[in-house]
């Protein structure tokens, strides 16, 4: 454990959320007019709020108070205070300001060292970072983390793979810090040049920023020898070290005495009970800059407070299974991505890279998955396509109109950022 707090009883930890959430709600009153707004609407004072499960009678935030608030309207703080800004993107062209007070950033390295010692990290180890350093809280949140651990950090950021294999070798990283599909383009990058996976000291890789899947998961493990590692976090509330796995890859421990979590019906915004499944809502009760009251993050989960076998006591998430803004309605029909993705790579015969394209002709929505073929395959691709389409029978509720098996390396990898698998023409998507 990095903090005695890890392994708290449940009753001392929620004293610790009753007090800091009568803190930030009172920080947020006074200093936060859009805030101060929303409670006196619902008829709130801070002082009525004086247990964490009052909670529930607080309004909902949601993105659009970043955007209508933008660009320093949710601050608490005055700029003087304000040491660093990152943001996120935005969908109206302007991003999601989110400013950090220098409390702010030494309690993010806290929580971020307290999530690699989670991840089976140590200060012995060589982490090195590939994920992209900037606004995108990524790099650097991953950066001061390992610092604050007192492990040995390589900043190479994104990309860059020759250099990333040489460090990999030649440094002997005992930690990559990077995206899933990343993962796989290095593996990919490691076969071409001849490179066993197995030669290299690499025993863990941190995987986040992007929706995975567990078959995903499994590939990245088998293709470069590691244990991958699930990371959430969100630039809105601090960045990645809202959760971690442990080693028992049993769910996502949540820092709880820094971000209260909740679940809620995405329709109707009513708190679930544990262990239903639905829309992940975080407040932020330490952040000094600009805390967050119940957040809907739009992310599918869901949560048990048992005790993980590790010994920690902070309520788990269950890994992101989707997001309410990346669902699909096909002919009436809602899908998942992620539901795809695990019917494809249920297939033997299929690589784990795909893409997923909706048109509409003539108001006829059109669905066309196209995937790759593994490289060692010499199955007829008629025969695989007829496993894709019973699997997919058994996940979805339709059929696509189109499946493309494609030779290996056909689908488009992506050496930095994101990599985008769904292109909804019907969207305006190229």
């Amino acid at each position: 454990m990095y903090d005695s707090i890890e392994t708290a009883d449940r009753a001392e930890l929620r004293d610790h959320q009753s007090e800091r959430l009568r803190s930030v709600l009172e920080r947020a009153y006074e200093s936060v007019p859009f805030y101060r707004d929303r409670l006196e609407r619902a008829g709130i004072q801070p002082g009525s709020i004086d247990d964490i499960d009052a909670i529930e009678r607080l309004p909902l935030t949601t993105s659009d108070a970043f955007r209508s608030s933008y660009p320093d309207g949710l601050f608490a703080v005055e700029w003087d205070d304000i040491q660093r800004i990152h943001a996120s993107s935005g969908t109206t062209g302007r991003p999601k300001i989110v400013g950090y007070t220098e409390d702010d950033l030494d309690r993010w390295g806290a929580v971020m060292a307290r999530s690699l010692v989670a991840a089976g990290v140590s200060a012995d180890d060589i982490v090195q970072n590939a994920y992209g350093y900037g606004l995108f809280t990524g790099g650097l949140g991953f950066h001061d983390g390992g610092e604050a651990l007192g492990a040995t950090v390589i900043p190479v950021g994104g990309g860059n793979t020759a250099r990333q294999i040489d460090f990999l070798r030649e440094l002997e990283s005992d930690a990559l810090a990077c995206t899933p599909s990343y993962c796989l383009y290095l593996a990919e990058a490691l076969n071409e040049r001849g490179v066993a996976p197995s030669s290299l000291a690499l025993s863990t890789v941190l995987i986040g920023a992007e929706p995975f899947t567990e078959p995903l998961r499994e590939a990245i493990e088998a293709r470069l020898d590691v244990t991958a590692i699930d990371v959430y976090g969100l630039s809105e509330i601090i960045g990645p070290g809202v959760s971690i796995e442990c080693s028992h890859q049993n769910g996502l421990h949540i820092w709880e005495d820094h971000f209260y979590p909740e679940i809620i019906d995405p329709e109707t915004g009513a708190v679930l009970p544990e262990g239903e499944t639905g829309e992940l809502v975080l407040t932020t009760i330490t952040k000094a800059a600009q805390p967050v009251l119940r957040y809907r993050t739009g992310d599918i989960t869901s949560l048990t407070r048992e005790r993980c076998a590790c010994g920690r006591t902070h309520a788990r998430m269950a890994p992101i299974t989707g997001r309410t803004d990346d669902l699909l309605i096909i002919r009436g029909v809602n899908v998942y991505p992620s539901q795809i993705e695990d019917a494809l790579l249920a297939v033997n015969a299929v690589a784990p890279h795909y893409r997923i394209d909706c048109h509409r002709d003539d108001q006829l929505d059109r669905l066309t998955i196209t995937v790759e073929r593994t490289s060692d395959q010499s199955e007829p691709v008629a025969s695989i396509e007829a496993d894709i389409r019973t699997e997919l029978s058994r996940a979805l509720e339709l059929t696509p109109d189109e499946i493309d098996v494609v030779a290996p390396g056909t689908i488009e990898r992506t050496e930095t950022g994101k990599v985008q698998r769904v292109f909804d023409h019907r969207n305006g998507d190229p």
